[in-house]
């Protein structure tokens, strides 16, 4: 069955990959971007693909995305939520509008799509569909030089967490975080910014000096990662939470294990602060 697959920031990586992935399995494809125009992909045609300005922080942008991908295919099948961007540097050095706009891109842009997503799938014939959310190992733990990226990341797993806990089987709505490790996308490159505040307290952290060394290094092939997203897209059963890359797996491991051990060791804390019986 040809689903349609509206994708968020395809310019390059995760959803540049997926799209190709979508649109070589015979899908529909709306592929948006701030500026779409460039937007190219092989099998692409009238008939299968629509390309779509969308700025996420633009409501009315998000609200004209969505509308017009339902005018030209009837209904949505996955959204899946990749736009965004990382903010790096000590906390001390990022400004109050860089850290406001990195929250208003990477969760405020990403839950009012979210929302538009669900009325659509609530509401078309028949019901269902798979909200993926593209967040980040970093909001499963705290990256040092990205607090407020970290911050952006957990308040999307979060949120999706807890709304994956309100949505009625019935209407047949799907939500998966994806969480990538390092991944040789423009992420770290061209896509990164910078706390703009020059502080010597912190002349021992260097992110301009750390990104450019990771940058086009890392373990993970955004090729195979936008393949698998695909993959989860399609599957009958997609997990809730899923981490992407050998390095996002063995950070996993070892923060399961060391919250296992913090919670063991502070239990009779944890436990001690119920009412006592009888009162």
């Amino acid at each position: 069955m040809v689903k349609t697959f509206f994708i968020t920031g395809t310019t390059t990586g995760f959803g540049a990959e997926m799209a190709k992935a979508a649109l070589a399995d015979g899908h529909n494809v709306v592929a948006t971007a701030r500026n779409s125009k460039g937007l190219t992909f092989e099998g692409a045609t009238e008939k299968n693909f629509l390309p779509v300005d969308l700025d996420v922080t633009k409501k009315e942008q998000i609200d004209a995305a969505f509308d017009a991908a339902i005018k030209k295919f009837g209904r949505l099948d996955v959204v899946t939520n990749n736009a965004g961007f990382g903010l790096a540097g000590p906390f001390e050095t990022l400004d109050e509008d860089q850290i406001r706009f990195q929250m208003e891109v990477n969760f405020f842009g990403l839950i009012a799509c979210t929302r538009k997503a669900l009325e659509i799938m609530r509401t078309q014939s028949p019901s269902g569909g798979l909200i993926q959310q593209v967040t980040s190992i970093g909001g499963q733990r705290g990256v040092p030089m990205f607090s407020v990226y970290c911050a952006s990341k957990w308040a999307v797993e979060g949120f999706t967490e807890a709304l994956s806990h309100e949505l009625k089987p019935e209407w047949n709505i799907k939500l998966t975080n994806i969480e990538p490790g390092g991944f040789r996308t423009e992420w770290a490159g061209k896509n990164m910014t910078y706390g703009e505040k020059n502080l010597d307290v912190y002349s021992h952290l260097n992110a301009k000096k750390s990104m450019g060394e990771r940058h086009g290094k890392q373990a993970g092939d955004p090729v195979k990662a936008g393949k698998e997203m695909y993959k989860l897209a399609i599957h009958p059963e997609p997990p809730l939470r899923i981490v992407l890359g050998s390095d996002a797996h063995g950070a996993m491991e070892q923060k399961l294990k060391t919250y296992k051990e913090n919670i063991d060791k502070w239990a009779s804390v944890s436990t001690s602060t119920d009412v006592d019986e009888g009162k």
